[in-house]
Formats: C-alpha cells, structure tokens, sequence
C-alpha cells in the first residue's frame, strides 16, 4: 500500500522584482499559482518598477510544488516583493521548514530588509542565492556575503531563476541546510 508523500513548506522570498515568480515558475511540476497584476499608472509613485520592462507584479504570493521522490514533495510559497505586502509574510512563512532568499548584485540593497526579516522575525534557516541573469557572475560570493553582512553559517550560492536545473541545486542546497539546522 503507497501512501501520500511527506510535504515540506519552503518560501522564496526577495526584493521586488529579483525572480521569485520566475524561479517557482521554471521548477514547478504543476501550472504554478500566481498572483500576478499589471502594474499601472497608479502604483508608479509607490512600487516604481524596480527592472527594465516589468508590467506584472506579484501582489499575495506563488505556489508551486516539486516531488522529489515517491516519498518527499516540496510545496513553493512566493512572496510579495513590494514593502507594501510584506504584512502578509508573517502568514505565507508559517509553518515553513526554511527560506531561500534571492538576491540581485545590481540591487543588492534591496536584500538588506529581507535577510534582516529571516534573521530577527523567524527562526526558520535560510539561505541567500544571488540570481545570476544570463549566467553571468559579475562580483565574487565572498564580496556580496561581506555586502550583506552575511554570517558564515548562511549558505550563500549562485542561481539562475529561469534554469530548472540550478534551481534545483539551489533547493537542494537550501533543504540540506534546513533539515541540519532542525535537527
């Protein structure tokens, strides 16, 4: 008799418009849920378009689910990236066994309140991945973990949003970590 897998919570998290729905997109095994809007006139003043070309947004969060194996599935949660959103958080992360912040070398500050919300608001483990577009590496991990003022137990690694394959390494990355820190 086969029963139901076990199902781990996992948030992606990050400033506004560093790929969070783009990631759980490309891992995803099923259509991903998304709360997608255009951005309008209204929001210009409030959430300016943090990247070239962007016209949706996020505004609750993304699912996405990723089996494993027979017996282990990993339930995505995305968040809002806009700091208007962020009362939502608190809700999305409950019950997560960890979060995998992603960060963009061209907008590091954006990271900073990010990785300060898993450091001080929760006890989850988390890790940072710097989204590398195109592929490209443009600063060294150890000079972006100086620029966060990340410690050393953070995991910290590249990633490609779009690449199945490296986000996959990055779950990886982020559950082995978690599943240490727990036990």
């Amino acid at each position: 008799m086969r029963s139901d897998p076990a199902s781990v919570k996992i948030v992606i998290s990050g400033g506004f418009g560093v790929g969070k729905t783009t990631l759980i997109g490309s891992i995803s095994e099923i259509p991903p849920v998304h709360t997608e809007e255009v951005m309008t006139e209204a929001s210009e003043g409030v959430d300016p378009a943090p990247v070239e070309g962007k016209t949706t947004t996020t505004v609750a969060f993304d699912f996405g689910r990723l089996t494993l194996d027979e017996n282990f599935q990993l339930f995505l949660f995305g968040t809002p990236g806009q700091g208007r959103f962020w009362f939502m958080w608190d809700d999305v992360c409950r019950g997560a066994l960890g979060a995998l912040v992603l960060a963009d070398v061209n907008r590091i500050t954006d990271a900073f309140a990010v990785i300060d919300y898993f450091e001080r608001e929760t006890d989850m483990p988390f890790a940072v991945a710097v989204n590398w577009w195109n592929g490209e590496q443009t600063h060294e991990l150890d000079e972006i973990r100086q620029a966060l003022a990340l410690p050393d137990r953070v995991p910290l690694f590249p990633v490609d949003a779009r690449d199945k394959y490296s986000v996959n390494i990055a779950l990886q990355e982020l559950m082995e970590y978690a599943m240490k820190s727990v036990s």
